[in-house]
C-alpha cells in the first residue's frame, strides 16, 4: 500500500475535484474578509436548509478548534462536559479542551463507544448539583461516527438529548465524521441532530473531501451567544474566510456530502467483510461507517504497519493488537482488495514462521 491510498486515517486523502474547484472560482479579484463574502454567505444558507431556519454556523479551522469553541461558547469556567472516555475531547487534543476550553471533562467508560442514557445516569454525583465544591455539569457531548466506528441511530440521539435536557443540560456532537453516520443510517444531516434534539454540533468538512474546514452550528434557538468573540479568542476565525465558505457551500449545497461519505462507508464494509474471512483475524466492532477495527497478530502488524516507502498503513490502536482502518471518499475497491490480499499473505507467512 502507499501512503496516497492506505488506511491510516482519513485525513490522509485528497481533495475532491469539485471542492478544488469551488476554491478556485472563489479566487478571483478581492473579497470581504472575515466571513463578510458572499460564498460564506452561501454556506450558511445551506446549514439552514440541512439544520432548520435557527441553525448559526461559524466555520473553523479544524475539528479541535470546532469542538473547544463549540464547548467555551455556552460553558462557564466552573462547569464540565461528559463524555466517553474514548472521546476525541478526552484522548485527542492534547488537553486543549480543559486548558484552552476551561472546562472539566467527566469520562464514562463504554463497550462501543457510544453513550446510553444508563450510561449518562452513572457519570456524575448528580446530588452534587449546585454544591459550589463540585464543577457542574452543563454539557453531554457525543460524537457520531464515534472514535470506535460505530453509529448512532436517531432514536438513540433523541433518547440521550431527552435524558440531558431532563438534567438542564446540553447535547453537543462531534460531527467530525457526521456525514458518514447519515449516510450509513440513509437519513438527513437535520434528521440525525436537530430532529434529534441535539444542541450544538461541531461540523466536519476536512475528513470528507475539503482541503480544510469544519463548523461550529448551534441548533437551539437564541443558543451561542457571543460565540463569534469565542472564535476569535480561540483564533479560529481565519481572515480569507470566503475559502472556506465556498468549500463548504459546495459539500452541502448538493449531494456531494453523502457521496463521499457513501463511498467511504462502502469501502469500509468491503474491507470489514474480507478481512472478517482471513484466518486469525478478528473484528472487534461492528463496521457501520467508514472505520474497521480488527485484531491482528503481532507479527503481521509488525510487517504492514509501514508500507515500503515508511509511511503508516494503518494506525495500532491498543496493546491487544487491535488496528484502526479508516477509509476514505477516495478509497477504490482495488485499494481494499490489494490491501486484504497483503494481510492474508502475511499471516499466512507470520503463522508458517512461529511454527
Amino acid at each position: 500500500m502507499s501512503a496516497a491510498r492506505g488506511f491510516a486515517s482519513d485525513n490522509y486523502s485528497g481533495v475532491h475535484p469539485e471542492i478544488l474547484e469551488a476554491i478556485t472560482a472563489a479566487n478571483h479579484d478581492h473579497a470581504p474578509a472575515y466571513g463578510a463574502d458572499r460564498w460564506t454567505a452561501a454556506a450558511q444558507e445551506r446549514f439552514r436548509e440541512h439544520f432548520g431556519p435557527a441553525a448559526r454556523a461559524f466555520p473553523v479551522f479544524n475539528g479541535s478548534g470546532a469542538n473547544v469553541v463549540a464547548i467555551a461558547a455556552v460553558t462557564a469556567s466552573w462547569e464540565a462536559v461528559i463524555c466517553p472516555v474514548t472521546a476525541h475531547l478526552h484522548v485527542d487534543e492534547c488537553g486543549a479542551p480543559e486548558r484552552v476550553g476551561g472546562v472539566k471533562l467527566f469520562t464514562v467508560e463504554t463497550p462501543d463507544g457510544k453513550l446510553t442514557t444508563e450510561l449518562l445516569e452513572g457519570a456524575f454525583p448528580w446530588e452534587r448539583i449546585g454544591d459550589e465544591h463540585a464543577s457542574q455539569p452543563r454539557v453531554v457531548s457525543i460524537a457520531n461516527s464515534t472514535e470506535l466506528g460505530t453509529v448512532y441511530e436517531p432514536a438513540e440521539v433523541r433518547a440521550i438529548a431527552d435524558a440531558a435536557h431532563a438534567r438542564g443540560l446540553l447535547l453537543h456532537v462531534d460531527g467530525a465524521r457526521i456525514a458518514n453516520a447519515a449516510a450509513a443510517q440513509k437519513v438527513g444531516l437535520g434528521e440525525l441532530t436537530t430532529d434529534a434534539g441535539v444542541d450544538l454540533l461541531s461540523f466536519g468538512g476536512t475528513k470528507n473531501g475539503l482541503l480544510f474546514g469544519e463548523a461550529v452550528v448551534f441548533l437551539a434557538e437564541g443558543l451561542g451567544e457571543g460565540a463569534e468573540f469565542v472564535r476569535k479568542q480561540l483564533m479560529q476565525l481565519a481572515s480569507k474566510m470566503r475559502f472556506a465558505g465556498a468549500q463548504l457551500e459546495a459539500l452541502l449545497a448538493g449531494d456531494l456530502w453523502r457521496r463521499n461519505a457513501a463511498q467511504a462507508n462502502r469501502m469500509a464494509a468491503r474491507l470489514g467483510a474480507a478481512l472478517e474471512g482471513v484466518g486469525g483475524v478478528e473484528l472487534v466492532q461492528p463496521v457501520e461507517a467508514n472505520g474497521v477495527f480488527a485484531k491482528l497478530p503481532a507479527a503481521a502488524i509488525e510487517r504492514l504497519e509501514l508500507d515500503p516507502d515508511g509511511n503508516r498503513a494503518f494506525y495500532v490502536w491498543d496493546e491487544a493488537g487491535t488496528v484502526r482502518l479508516m477509509c476514505s471518499w477516495d478509497t477504490e475497491a482495488e485499494d481494499v482488495d490489494a490491501f486484504v490480499a497483503s494481510v492474508e499473505e502475511t499471516v499466512a507467512d507470520t503463522a508458517g514462521s512461529s511454527r
